[in-house]
C-alpha cells in the first residue's frame, strides 16, 4: 500500500464527481486514482471538475482493475450496480466503500457478503447520517440509559427534493429497488442502530402516488400544447412549479452526455414511466418488543427528519433541522423538559456527515479498523426496505425471514 492511498471511483455521476471526488482531491492522504463510468463524455466533464485531466478513465470495470493498482473503490453508480461493482472489486483483492444501499435485494446482498467473506477484503456501506454529531449523540443517550429501555422510534421525514426521483432513474423499483430501498435504507439504518439490541422481523407498508401523478399537474394544459416528455423541452417549463431543467445540465448530465447514452434527469416527474410512491409509512417490529415507524414524504416545500424515540423511562424528541439540541423529557417530572446540546455539524455535504464517511473508510483500510457500517449493517436496512416494497405493492405484512435469515452465522460475521 502507497503512503497516499490510491482510490478508484465507479460511477461519474453526482455522488461520484461533486461528493467523494472533490472530497478525495482536497486530501492529502488519498486521491482519485482512476474513474469508471460507462458514459465517457460524463467521466471527462468529471475530471475537468475535478481539475484531474490526466485521471487514467475507463467504461470497462475489468479494464480499470487489469490495468490500476488501487486501495480501494468508491460505488457510486445506480442501485442495481452496487452489487455487480462490489463483488468484482473484491474478487480483485480490492477495498470498497459501497453507497447506500449495499444491493437492491436481500440476496444480492448476501452475495456480497459471500464475496467479501472469501476475498478477505474491507467492505463498508455509506451511512452517512451515522456520522452527523446529531445522531451520534443520540446513540450515546440510548446506550447510557437515560431513556430507560427503547420501547417505539418514529421517523419522519419531509424530502424537498425527493420530487426529483420521479424525474430520475430512481424512479423505477427495477433500478432503485424502489423507495423504501433507494431512499428508506438511510433511515431504517438507523432504527437498527438505534436499537442495537434488536433484529427487525415483521414490516408492514403503506404507500403510494397522490401527488406527482398525470392527473395533478399544476398547471392548466392547452388542447394544442403537449406536456414533457421533459423539462428542458416541456412548453411549460416556465410557468410549472415543479420543472427540474437545471437538474439535466449543463455539466455532467448536458445534452452532450445525453447524446452518447440517452438518460435524463429531468423527465416530468407526472408524466414519467415511474412505480415508486411519493409518500408512505413502514412500521416494523422487532424481536426486542421494540417497534418503528418510518414515513417519508416527497412533496413538501421544507426537508427535515423528525424523530420521536421512547424509553420506559423517557422520551427524546430530535431533528435534523435543530441538529444541535436534543430534547429529553424524563417519564416521572410530568411538564419536566432538559435541552441536551450537541456539537454543530461539520463543513460538507449531508450536512457535514459525507467526510466522515470518506474519513473512515480510508483509516479503515489504512488500520483495519471496524467499519463505519459493515455489511451486516447494509442487509439488515436493505431487508426491511425490500419487506416494505412487498408490503405496500401486495397489501401484506412482510416476515422478514421469508427473504433472510438476518441471525445467519456469515451475516452477523459481516459485522
Amino acid at each position: 500500500m502507497t503512503d497516499k492511498l490510491r482510490i478508484g471511483i465507479i460511477g461519474a455521476g453526482s455522488r461520484g464527481t461533486h461528493s467523494f471526488g472533490r472530497m478525495l482531491a482536497k486530501r492529502n492522504d488519498a486521491g482519485v486514482a482512476a474513474l469508471m463510468d460507462v458514459n465517457s463524455t460524463r467521466m471527462r466533464k468529471a475530471t475537468e471538475d475535478l481539475g484531474l485531466n490526466d485521471c487514467p478513465c475507463y467504461t470497462s470495470l475489468s479494464e480499470m482493475f487489469d490495468r490500476e493498482t488501487l486501495d480501494g473503490v468508491v460505488i457510486t453508480t445506480p442501485d442495481y450496480c452496487h452489487e455487480a461493482c462490489a463483488i468484482e472489486a473484491m474478487s480483485r483483492k480490492i477495498n470498497v466503500l459501497i453507497d447506500k444501499p449495499l444491493a437492491i435485494t436481500s440476496r444480492g446482498c448476501h452475495n456480497v457478503i459471500a464475496a467479501a467473506r472469501k476475498n478477505n477484503v474491507q467492505a463498508m456501506v455509506g451511512f452517512n447520517l451515522r456520522c452527523l454529531p446529531l445522531m451520534i449523540k443520540v446513540k450515546e443517550i440510548v446506550a447510557g440509559g437515560e431513556i430507560g429501555r427503547v420501547m417505539m422510534i418514529e421517523n419522519v421525514e419531509f424530502y424537498d427534493g425527493g420530487r426529483t426521483y420521479m424525474a430520475r432513474w430512481n424512479r423505477n423499483l427495477k433500478w432503485s429497488g424502489g423507495l423504501w430501498v433507494h431512499k428508506g435504507t438511510h433511515d431504517f439504518d438507523l432504527l437498527n442502530w438505534f436499537n442495537a439490541d434488536g433484529t427487525p422481523v415483521r414490516v408492514s407498508a403503506f404507500a403510494g402516488l397522490n401527488a406527482l401523478k398525470p392527473e395533478a399537474l399544476p398547471f392548466a394544459v392547452e388542447a394544442d400544447k403537449a406536456v414533457g416528455p421533459a423539462c428542458s423541452v416541456c412548453a411549460y417549463a416556465d410557468i410549472c412549479p415543479d420543472c427540474a431543467k437545471s437538474s439535466q445540465g449543463p455539466g455532467l448530465f448536458d445534452e452532450e452526455a445525453v447524446q452518447e447514452d440517452g438518460y435524463r434527469r429531468d423527465l416530468c416527474m407526472y408524466l414519467s414511466d415511474k412505480d415508486t410512491h411519493d409518500n408512505g409509512i413502514t412500521i416494523v417490529e422487532y424481536d426486542n418488543n421494540v417497534r418503528a415507524s418510518h414515513s417519508e414524504c416527497f412533496v413538501a416545500n421544507f426537508s427535515d427528519r423528525q424523530y420521536t424515540m421512547v424509553g420506559d423511562r423517557g422520551v427524546l424528541t430530535f431533528s435534523t433541522s435543530e441538529p444541535e439540541t436534543i430534547t429529553l423529557r424524563p417519564r416521572w417530572k410530568r411538564g419536566y423538559t432538559t435541552e441536551i446540546k450537541v456539537p454543530p455539524p461539520p463543513p460538507g455535504g449531508h450536512g457535514g456527515a459525507d467526510p466522515g464517511v470518506l474519513g473512515r473508510f480510508l483509516q479503515t483500510i489504512r488500520t483495519g479498523e471496524p467499519q463505519l457500517a459493515s455489511l451486516r449493517d447494509g442487509i439488515r436496512a436493505v431487508a426491511v426496505g425490500e419487506a416494505a416494497e412487498i408490503s405496500w405493492r401486495e397489501h401484506r405484512m412482510v416476515d422478514i425471514s421469508s427473504l433472510v435469515d438476518l441471525k445467519d452465522a456469515t451475516i452477523e460475521d459481516a459485522g
